[in-house]
């Protein structure tokens, strides 16, 4: 049977246990909110991360517009500024977003600062190259840095475009003023929206791969997406997919998205997606 995690749990070992037996019971209480605390973070790093690549691919998207002259925003539609330079047929070029000091998206979060791309071609051509880097960029009061490096593998049969997705030196700082910093490779396969190219909320894709981290209380971790996450833009969400941890020693840890459940060990508990 599966235990839920609380310190409820260490109240009744207080009664029920042997001193040697308490000690490591509280041991290994102690650990598992620990570590659960960690994957709650990890959750937290997970959807900025997600939520600034978003932006900045819109951002890479509407640039066509741009060069082209025909880029506006919709009536009573909010969206950043958008410049692009070289504004030829030259490449790389830097492709700037600026949210000013508040910009509340489609998605319902309010971005600011600067969010600067360097590619190589347009973001749909088969081995572009797309390097994001972050300026005094928040996200809901959550500051993000690092550098995105989005490579275009091209077409999956059955599926859709492929990327090679790099981050490095990610960092999120907290509202309370936690620092999270982790390290990702995976790959990120587009499944759905593809026949709607400028309109990217209409989007669904599947996510693989690895990151390593250190949570706001100096946990290390690392995980691996045993089933991909399958990431809808609009409403926001993941919709289903299974993570396993490694964290400071402990094993059998695994979240599962379409559960909103997790398990180290034999503790179970929810979390937030």
């Amino acid at each position: 049977m599966m235990k839920k995690l609380s310190w409820s749990l260490v109240l009744v070992a207080i009664v029920t246990f042997s001193s040697c037996e308490l000690k490591e019971e509280l041991e290994k209480t102690a650990s598992a909110l620990e570590a659960a605390e960690a994957l709650q973070e990890y959750t937290v790093v997970n959807k900025q991360f997600q939520d600034a690549s978003n932006a900045s691919d819109d951002g890479v998207i509407n640039a066509e517009d741009v060069i082209a002259g025909t880029y506006a925003l919709k009536a009573g539609q909010e969206g950043p500024s958008i410049t692009v330079e070289p504004m030829d047929n030259t490449w790389p070029k830097t492709i700037t977003l600026d949210f000013g000091d508040g910009i509340t998206g489609k998605d319902g979060i309010v971005r600011s600062g600067k969010i600067k791309t360097v590619s190589t071609a347009w973001y749909r051509e088969s081995g572009s190259v797309h390097t994001t880097t972050y300026e005094n960029f928040y996200q809901n009061d959550h500051k993000v840095e690092g550098t995105n490096v989005a490579t275009n593998m091209g077409m999956v049969e059955g599926l859709g475009l492929k990327y090679n997705v790099e981050i490095k030196d990610g960092k999120i700082t907290t509202p309370p003023g936690g620092v999270i910093s982790y390290t990702q490779n995976s790959s990120r396969t587009w499944i759905a929206g593809d026949d709607t190219p400028i309109n990217i909320w209409d989007d669904e894709y599947k996510l693989d791969g690895t990151q390593n981290g250190v949570s706001s209380k100096g946990i290390v971790y690392s995980l691996t997406i045993t089933e991909p996450l399958h990431f809808v833009m609009y409403p926001r969400d993941i919709l289903a997919g299974k993570i396993t941890f490694a964290i400071d020693g402990l094993s059998d840890i695994e979240l599962d998205y379409e559960t909103s459940k997790g398990k180290i060990g034999d503790y179970e508990f929810t979390f937030n997606k």
